[in-house]
C-alpha cells in the first residue's frame, strides 16, 4: 500500500473525529523504521481510545489495510498503531508534552 494515501486517510480520520494538533512526519530520510508518524492528540483518556479505534476500523474499512500491532490504546494515555510505513501516536496532552517526538523527529507538517 502506498504509505502516502495511507497517511492521507488516517489524518483525515483523526481530523474527522476531532483529534487536536494532528501532525505527519516524514521520516524516510531519518530512519528505516516507516516512512511517516502520525501525531495526534486527545483530551481525555476516553478520547485517545476512541480515536484509536477509530483509526483502526476506518483505515481497514476504506483501504483494507489491518494494523500489524498496537499497544496502549486500553490505557488511553498512548496508543501506537503500527502500519508497516506509516506509525500513528496518539497522546493525551500530558503525555504528547512529555514525550514531545516532533523535538526528536522534527516539526512535520500539520495535517489538514
Amino acid at each position: 500500500m502506498d504509505s502516502e494515501k495511507l497517511v492521507k486517510e488516517i489524518c483525515s480520520v483523526l481530523n474527522a473525529k476531532k483529534a487536536h494538533d494532528v501532525v505527519k512526519i516524514n521520516i524516510s530520510e531519518k530512519s528505516s523504521l516507516a516512512d511517516y508518524f502520525v501525531i495526534a492528540s486527545g483530551r481525555s483518556q476516553t478520547q485517545v481510545r476512541a480515536l484509536a479505534e477509530n483509526v483502526e476500523e476506518q483505515v481497514e474499512k476504506n483501504l483494507g489495510a489491518v494494523v500489524s500491532r498496537r499497544e496502549g490504546v486500553q490505557e488511553g494515555r498512548w496508543a501506537v498503531l503500527d502500519y508497516g510505513d506509516v506509525i500513528v501516536h496518539i497522546f493525551n496532552d500530558d503525555q504528547r508534552l512529555f514525550y514531545h517526538l516532533e523535538r526528536l523527529w522534527g516539526e512535520g507538517e500539520k495535517a489538514d
